[in-house]
């Protein structure tokens, strides 16, 4: 990473991370297709109507991840061969601790949430359901997730996508299994979500016991090194409260669709299955731009590391540049072949509708979602994970509940909703551009261009 041209690098790293990340949005998408084959009603609409609500829970505690991801990195660039051991045993035993505090609240306060979301009935017996059992497999979901980040901050990004790939589709047969053989609904589609994560500690934990460099797990040394943990947290838990922040706003969003939907249509849940149904097919796109995100991460971590901060505006020009063209390819994929796709989900006129006006409204600038994300993620590896934070949450999330507040009760429409979206997206990721610009010019001020920081 740290010599040479990098375009063709950015994008060898990218491509991987990208298919694996769509590997992931398939299994979600094939969970509420199965999911809708069970025949129970709203059963696709109860899924969609959890999703803010388990990433809300989820981000706080998956950001650290990514605190792993950018320590393990800068770890690598030095050459510390000792800290980069520390921080991959310290994140393990991180991820288990948080992913059982996560089992715990979540169970707690699953059923009070989702009615203040404003899920009644069926709607809501299935979707607490859902979550109590998504929640019960949160520790196998952390680890796995932390696993994927060590792997990804030494450049290894094929290997999560050979294990993905497989416990996937495992993913998908034990789907078919428990709502086809065994007469489940979404109780079976949450139990072969937790199994396969069960499959993917397993596998990726192997993988990592093997490792023949600094990265390599040993089940003896598994404890919390302070200084590694400092790190982790300091990188980490900013991302874990922007991803939080986040799924906060999207909460809010959901639940003025769902009022929507219950005035539109009392006692149906087409609006919500048609949103439900647009959100999974826009998560292709929304994985897709985020690999390059990643990459940010990664590469930016590295280059900071080593103290080359003048190459970095080289990385930020080609992650800008790859993410750009994913972003168009996919969403041009996605608005030619919407119709076909939507109708995988839903086929009620009124449901098709909602989803159709989600991609038109999100879809086509989702140029601007990819630049705000590699623009938080040059922030994290320039070690201004608080700036990112506190960009996104003013950028996005108070733009945004603004927006819920103040103009969709004057224009209830679906349109409205969606809006908040991409104008977010150019506010915050303006900001983001403008902030890892002036990071950057600062280092070199301060360093030289080539020169490890104090």
């Amino acid at each position: 990473m740290l010599e040479g041209p990098l375009l063709g690098k950015v994008f060898l790293f990218s491509l991987p991370l990208m298919a694996t990340n769509l590997l992931q949005v398939f299994y979600n998408a094939a969970d509420m297709v199965v999911a809708g084959m069970s025949g129970v009603d709203g059963a696709i609409g109860s899924i969609g109507t959890t999703g803010a609500f388990i990433n809300l829970l989820l981000n706080i505690f998956m950001g650290f991840s990514v605190g792993t991801n950018v320590v393990v990195a800068r770890c690598i660039g030095k050459g510390d061969r000792e800290q980069v051991q520390n921080a991959v045993h310290t994140s393990l035993v991180m991820a288990a601790i948080f992913g059982i505090v996560c089992t715990g609240i979540g169970l707690v306060i699953s059923r009070p949430i989702l009615i203040l979301l404003g899920d009644e009935g069926h709607i809501l017996e299935l979707a607490t359901l859902y979550t109590n059992i998504y929640f019960a497999g949160a520790p196998f979901i952390a680890v796995a997730n932390y696993e994927i980040a060590i792997l990804r901050a030494k450049g290894d990004t094929r290997t999560p996508l050979f294990v993905l790939t497989a416990t996937g589709l495992f993913n998908v047969l034990m789907n078919l299994f428990f709502v086809l053989v065994c007469k489940m609904s979404v109780d079976g589609v949450a139990l072969a979500t937790v199994l396969s994560n069960v499959a993917s500690v397993i596998l990726l934990g192997i993988v990592l016991m093997r490792d023949e460099g600094p990265c390599r797990l040993e089940l003896k040394k598994l404890s919390m090194d302070r200084r590694a943990f400092r790190e982790i947290v300091r990188d980490g838990l900013p991302a874990g409260l922007q991803g939080a922040l986040f799924s906060l706003s999207n909460m809010l969003i959901q639940s003025a669709i769902i009022s929507i939907n219950n005035t539109t249509c009392p006692g149906g849940s087409d609006i919500i299955d048609g949103n439900a149904a647009g959100g999974s097919l826009e998560s292709f796109a929304y994985t897709a731009t985020n690999s390059v995100y990643q990459a940010a991460v990664t590469f930016t971590s590295q280059h900071y590391g080593a103290g080359k901060f003048k190459r970095i505006g080289s990385v930020m020009r080609n992650c800008y540049l790859v993410t750009t063209i994913i972003a168009l390819c996919v969403s041009a994929i996605l608005l030619c072949f919407r119709v076909s796709l939507i109708e995988l989900y839903v086929s009620a006129p009124l449901a098709v509708e909602a989803a159709s006006t989600r991609i038109y409204v999100m879809v086509i600038p989702y140029f601007l979602l990819a630049w705000m994300e590699v623009g938080s993620g040059i922030l994290r590896g320039l070690g201004r994970s608080f700036t990112s934070t506190i960009i996104s949450l003013v950028g996005t999330c108070a733009f945004r509940l603004i927006w819920i507040w103040t103009v969709v009760p004057l224009f209830p429409t679906l349109v409205t909703v969606y809006l908040s979206y991409p104008i977010s997206w150019a506010l915050t990721g303006l900001l983001h551009l403008t902030f890892s610009l002036t990071v950057r010019k600062k280092l070199i001020r301060t360093y030289g261009e080539d020169c490890k920081p104090a």
